[in-house]
């Protein structure tokens, strides 16, 4: 049995891959890298009634694997890049060795992903860390779940300007309820419900047209997206109103949200 673990800035997720395939999956949060990692093991170990003795290596990735310096419990324990782990997870998952995957966590990073050759196409600072830290400083919260609430009752029209705004008329293929300028319109009426809406609408648009940039660019028309914000619900809104727009699909596929660990436990095999 191999684990891999994905130790990122505030989430830790571990997987137990057997044969090839994953088999059991869970989550820790802890700022600590090294608490992060082992409570993570510990947690996969307990839950699942392993053994130690069961595991054959571990596999870490993420922004904490860099602390992790020698071997956790005495298994052999061996440290994967992050890209190539996206990659691996993301071809996994979607069952496709040839595509183009956003993977949003703090920020966001877009990779191209196939057969034999993963690479790092680009990406943004842009991601659910913007969300948290703008909603800390604006809205005076920085609880994920809590910020989501609001923005389900949030009204863009209090802080967004749309082509409706400045123009009597569509723009090309642009309708007039296309937004102009995130956050352009700010009336003094927003409340946080419409400054909460705001921002994820602008992290999700901002990531969606780099996603169709990165698409257009290796001639296809599906993206993958993966990491853990592949589960936003409104941030799924706001990509399928760019789908509609530039006729670039957006794919989530089960677990996505684990696929940076899924693809550290996978490249075991592949290394050998």
């Amino acid at each position: 049995m191999i684990i891999g673990i994905d130790i990122g800035s505030t989430t830790t997720k571990a997987v137990s891959i057997v044969a090839g395939e994953k088999i059991q999956k869970i989550k820790t949060k802890a700022m600590d890298a090294v608490t992060s990692a082992t409570g993570a093991f510990g947690k996969m170990l307990m839950e699942n009634d392993y053994k130690i003795g069961d595991i054959k290596r571990i596999m870490i990735t993420g922004a904490g694997a860099s602390k992790i310096k020698n071997d956790l419990f005495g298994i052999p324990t061996q440290r994967v890049d992050e890209i190539q782990s996206i990659g691996i997870g993301g071809m996994f998952l979607s069952g496709k060795d040839d595509i183009v995957i956003t993977n949003i966590g703090t920020g966001t990073a877009i990779i191209d992903a196939r057969k034999g050759s993963i690479s790092h196409m680009g990406g943004s600072g842009v991601g659910g860390g913007t969300i948290l830290g703008l909603a800390k400083k604006l809205i005076s919260t920085s609880d994920f779940n809590g910020i989501m609430e609001q923005a389900e009752l949030g009204n863009l029209n209090q802080v967004d300007l749309n082509m409706e705004d400045i123009m009597d008329m569509d723009l090309s293929f642009l309708n007039r309820e296309a937004t102009a300028s995130n956050f352009g319109k700010m009336l003094d009426t927003a409340r946080n419900e419409d400054i909460a809406m705001g921002l994820v609408n602008m992290v999700f648009q901002v990531i969606g047209m780099l996603s169709v940039f990165a698409a257009k660019s290796k001639r296809t028309d599906r993206v993958i997206v993966t990491g853990n914000g592949s589960h936003n619900p409104i941030g799924k809104k706001i990509l399928d109103a760019i789908t509609t727009m530039y006729a670039v699909h957006f794919e989530y596929p089960v677990d996505a949200e684990y696929t940076t660990a899924i693809g550290a436990g996978l490249s075991y095999n592949r290394e050998m």
